[in-house]
């Protein structure tokens, strides 16, 4: 009797795939269908995987079925450029300024680096900024113009020191609200506040 051919091995999971899958847990984790604990682990298990098969559980249970209500989109489909912005680091610097376009989400992925992220003079793409945080020490620099608000409620943190005010203080109508969720370790967050500079 002819033995069984071999099953084809597990595809491998690239960089993208993982990505992908911890967006789709980063937007669980902030409308409330995972908490912070959940979040933590299935992104640890995410970045840890080495196969589509090992990612696919992770993300069962958040795509709703097609054609329903809320239906989420399924987590190797992409993402539009627009829609995310993924900065990664290690070991280094980062700083974005000037007249940069604004994602609706921002996903910081850094370890041991200093990231400063000049809000002041971006070009807005919609009222809701979300920053996706997985640091893993280093210092992170918030700087905000006035009418920028900030809610750092999902934000997990351990073993860091947070300098987070809500606003600038002074009574400015809302113009952009900036959501920090996710996680950061062994790091420093600052948020100031200044006005655009004016063009010369």
């Amino acid at each position: 009797m002819p033995a069984d051919p071999p099953s084809p091995p597990a595809l491998r999971a690239s960089d993208a795939d993982r990505d992908r899958v911890a967006e789709l847990l980063s937007v669980a984790v902030a409308d409330g269908r995972l908490d912070p604990v959940e979040f933590d682990e299935r992104l640890a298990a995410a970045l840890a995987a080495r196969t589509i098969d090992a990612l696919a559980p992770l993300t069962t249970d958040l795509i709703a079925v097609p054609g329903r209500d809320g239906a989420r989109t399924p987590p190797f489909a992409g993402t539009p450029a627009a829609e995310l912005l993924v900065i990664k680091e290690r070991h280094g610097s980062v700083r974005r300024d000037g007249r940069w376009t604004l994602p609706r989400r921002l996903a910081l992925r850094t370890a041991w680096c200093d990231v400063t992220l000049d809000l002041t003079s971006a070009v807005r793409s919609a009222p809701e900024l979300v920053i996706e945080l997985r640091v893993n020490g280093g210092n992170v620099e918030l700087i905000l113009a006035p009418g920028m608000v900030v809610d750092a409620n999902e934000l997990s943190v351990r073993h860091s020191s947070l300098a987070i005010s809500r606003d600038a203080g002074d009574d400015t109508p809302e113009t952009l609200y900036v959501r920090l969720v996710g996680r950061m370790r062994h790091g420093l967050l600052d948020t100031r506040w200044q006005a655009p500079r004016r063009a010369p």
